[in-house]
């Protein structure tokens, strides 16, 4: 079975360490951790018992679902590591932090957040147009929060810096029910 073909089982989730400043973006959190429980998909995510992190991590543990948080241990020491995890992976830089949580997915899902998630998230797109690995990326546009970056990426299509079978690699959810339609759909 390619990896095209694997189901998936498991879903790495990218969001941010805060809440944001519009309570949307907290319930959609609880709602992703809610929906991937309910179907049976494991969570993957930086490990943190804060912001939209902490509340995905906590909706999912509370569904039933496997929960592994990956933190690199120089942020353990900021009572910021998530204690009731399943798992919790300690690591020594944010780029292994990186990886792992890549190589534990069969998926990537985005909420949103700062520099962190969308850096995590640009890497997870940039592996797919370069091929090494062929794992949906789904962003969760939460009240239109991605928009901005989405037109950007358009500009980059017309503009000739990205091709449009690349810009289609990074598709895009209302809401996180849709997103885990979506990953069941492949």
């Amino acid at each position: 079975m390619t990896e095209a073909e694997k189901t998936v089982s498991r879903v790495t989730v990218y969001c941010g360490s805060g809440d944001g400043t519009d309570a949307a973006y907290l319930a959609e959190a609880r709602a992703l951790g809610t929906a991937l429980a309910a179907a049976g998909l494991g969570l993957v995510y930086g490990g943190a018992n804060i912001g939209l992190m902490g509340a995905v991590a906590d909706a999912a543990l509370a569904g039933g679902a496997e929960v592994i948080g990956v933190l690199p241990a120089v942020l353990e020491g900021r009572e910021i590591a998530h204690e009731g995890l399943s798992r919790l992976e300690l690591v020594p830089t944010m780029h292994v932090r990186k990886a792992r949580m890549m190589e534990l997915a069969d998926a990537f899902l985005v909420l949103p957040g700062g520099y962190g998630t969308l850096e995590e998230l640009l890497e997870a797109v940039t592996w797919a147009q370069l091929g090494l690995h062929a794992k949906p990326c789904v962003l969760i546009n939460t009240k239109g929060y991605w928009n901005g970056l989405l037109r950007f990426l358009d500009t980059a299509v017309a503009a000739g810096f990205l091709k449009q079978p690349n810009r289609e690699l990074l598709r895009v959810a209302a809401d996180a029910a849709e997103a885990v339609e979506m990953l069941a759909g492949r």
